[in-house]
């Protein structure tokens, strides 16, 4: 009798549990994408787009102090609302106005602890909103585990720890292959399905919170990882730092606040290269006035290594040099040039310069020929030196580039903040370098113009197109990505043996020209030498004269690794870009996105590119919306064009 008993109990307790179990769905507008979130002894999350699961029971947990959210939550409130609005971004990279469209689950549970659910047409986005009332509050750890139903092909860039520059090529890889004993993987990461569906996970809206990691875990499974909150911390060298005391959380926070929104884009190629979700759920502009923020080109000097040939002065770090590299800006109306390392004489001082360099000097001297002048700074010196930003502001300084912070912990987090916001009170651009990827915070801070946190140029024979084909749908596919384009010295990957002095850039001369319309950084730089874009003058005039904000953008054709076609469009004039990997491609290109006929000017790569990588053709032609362009490319090259 006694044993009978026990196993009525116990069957009590599993019924009772399925009958405890709640699932609630929420739908996108257009009824594709499909979230489902299951309330029973945990919390999961499913989604699907169509008959087609992408993520299967997904377990979300908060860990506040002590107290475990998700372990038997109890829902107390559903809400459903409908998000319906237009976007205007100060500094629009892809579109002009974004909507943001989507329908809202909010599941409100006891002890204070709800979750915003965001079904869009080409996605899903969630995050946690904490309501424990006042004062501060621990955030012991988060909880994700992305479960996916079967292997899936995962695009990653691999980690072996929490600090990092965000420059790790990717790796190309089945989820079943993986396991615990691999790295984890920073955000954004790209997976493909089987049916060959595309799904982009990253975050947005990150403030006063440290950046999420994956790692793998085996079974076709990430976690979510995060940096713990650094207590206390010292500086070594002129721009490292090593965190000395570490709390037991990984951020110490407000005890009512959101936190950061974790999404899943997925669809096309083109789905995933034309998204606005991290533009979306960043938050909305904080600045009163941004009628001073003006994105543009730069030219640049580091990567050229301040070579200049043919002149009657010596080239380097000097005055004369910067007004040369002035002087070319302002023949090609480049917005700006900047003084990278080695302008002041020791990177800690920041107010001593070179004997050899006059800032002020070249302020006024760029007035006179309408460009402006940004500099370089290590994150150390300025975290050390914060009156160097009004300084140099009342002089006429345009803009900070603010280098090797390589982590992305809750202080260095809002580090960034805090210097965005100084700098915008002075009215300074930030171009973020050594540093993380988008989140949201130029979208509250518009004057962050870009964040480099990408395999670029800079890295020489090491950044190879092969690469950089997945930027477009991967780091780019998340914000302003400051890649550093336009070598004129163009080389095939194993030709590729650039110097300081004589660099190359790896692809076609068409492919580097391509890439200004490609990729998208609100402050674009011309990387090589005055002389050789002063040599290139057609190929010069083309790649200056490319916007770096947009109206409207059309993905033409994209295969994520193999090609990447887009159109672009400010104002009237629309300009087309194309690049490849490392394999040749041949695509056939509508051109029915046009409202009326024009001319078209355009740039392939020449009969021999694919050996000597300088090889290249300018051709003109009148088109229609009718027309079709059959384009050529070469391994590693590029197809570019403009239409007015």
């Amino acid at each position: 009798m006694k044993r009978i008993m026990t196993i009525m109990a116990m069957l009590c307790l599993v019924f009772g549990a399925f009958a405890a179990t709640k699932t609630k769905t929420l739908v996108s507008p257009n009824g594709k994408i499909k979230v489902e979130i299951t309330i029973g002894n945990r919390l999961t999350l499913s989604v699907f787009q169509g008959d087609e699961q992408i993520l299967k029971d997904c377990p979300l947990s908060l860990q506040l102090g002590k107290e475990q959210f998700g372990v038997n939550p109890k829902l107390s409130k559903t809400k459903l609302s409908k998000v319906n609005e237009v976007i205007k971004p100060i500094v629009p990279l892809k579109y002009a106005e974004v909507a943001n469209r989507a329908n809202q689950l909010t599941l409100a549970f006891k002890g204070g602890i709800s979750i915003d659910l965001r079904a869009y047409d080409n996605g899903m986005a969630y995050r946690f909103v904490i309501n424990k009332g006042k004062g501060q509050i621990d955030v012991v750890n988060e909880g994700l585990e992305l479960n996916l139903p079967e292997p899936f092909t995962a695009h990653i860039s691999e980690t072996g720890g929490f600090g990092t520059s965000y420059e790790n090529p990717y790796t190309h890889v089945s989820t079943e292959e993986l396991d615990a004993e691999d790295e984890m993987t920073y955000l954004p990461i790209l997976m493909e399905t089987p049916r060959g569906t595309k799904v982009l996970f990253s975050e947005s809206d990150v403030r006063d919170y440290p950046h999420m990691f994956l790692a793998p875990t085996g079974e076709n499974r990430f976690s979510a990882c995060f940096p713990k909150s650094p207590e206390t911390w010292e500086p070594y060298g002129d721009r490292g730092w090593k965190v000395t005391k570490e709390r037991n959380c990984i951020a110490r926070t407000n005890a009512r606040r959101t936190l950061p929104w974790r999404f899943a884009v997925i669809g096309t190629d083109a789905d995933i290269a034309t998204n606005q979700m991290e533009v979306v759920l960043g938050g909305k502009c904080e600045l009163e006035d941004t009628s001073w923020i003006k994105p543009g080109q730069v030219c640049w000097d580091w990567w050229n290594h301040w070579t200049i040939w043919g002149v009657d002065f010596e080239s380097g770090i000097n005055n004369n040099t910067y007004k040369y590299i002035i002087d070319c800006a302002s023949k090609y109306g480049v917005d700006y040039i900047l003084l990278d390392e080695g302008w002041n004489k020791r990177v800690e001082d920041p107010f001593t310069t070179r004997d050899e360099i006059n800032v002020k000097e070249l302020v006024e001297y760029g007035k006179q020929k309408n460009v402006g002048v940004m500099l370089w700074l290590s994150w150390l010196t300025v975290e050390r030196h914060m009156d160097l930003i009004p300084y140099y502001a009342k002089m006429g300084i345009k803009g900070l580039k603010i280098d090797f912070m390589d982590h992305s912990d809750q202080w260095m987090v809002n580090y960034y903040e805090r210097i965005a916001r100084e700098c915008a009170k002075n009215h300074l651009l930030v171009d973020f370098h050594g540093s993380f990827k988008p989140a949201g915070l130029e979208q509250r801070l518009p004057n962050i113009i870009s964040y480099e946190g990408v395999r670029g140029m800079e890295q020489g024979g090491g950044c190879k197109p092969e690469n950089s084909i997945w930027l477009p749908f991967m780091r780019n596919a998340v914000g302003p990505m400051d890649f550093t384009p336009g070598s004129m010295q163009s080389a095939q990957p194993e030709d590729n043996r650039g110097t300081g002095s004589l660099p190359m850039g790896g692809g076609t001369r068409a492919y580097q020209m391509a890439l200004y319309v490609c990729f998208e950084s609100g402050l674009q730089m011309l990387a090589d030498s005055p002389t050789r874009y002063l040599r290139e003058d057609e190929c010069t005039r083309f790649i200056s004269s490319v916007p770096t904000t947009w109206d409207d953008t059309r993905v033409l054709a994209a295969k994520a690794g193999d090609y990447y076609v887009v159109a672009k469009r400010k104002g009237t004039k629309w300009f087309i870009g194309a690049i490849t990997g490392d394999k040749p491609q041949d695509l056939d290109i509508s051109l029915d996105f046009l409202k009326d006929g024009g001319h078209m000017t355009y740039f392939q790569d020449g009969r021999n590119a694919h050996r000597i990588a300088v090889d290249y053709k300018r051709v003109e032609q009148n088109v229609t919306p009718q027309s079709h362009i059959k384009i050529h490319l070469v391994r590693n090259g590029g197809w570019c064009a403009v239409i007015e």
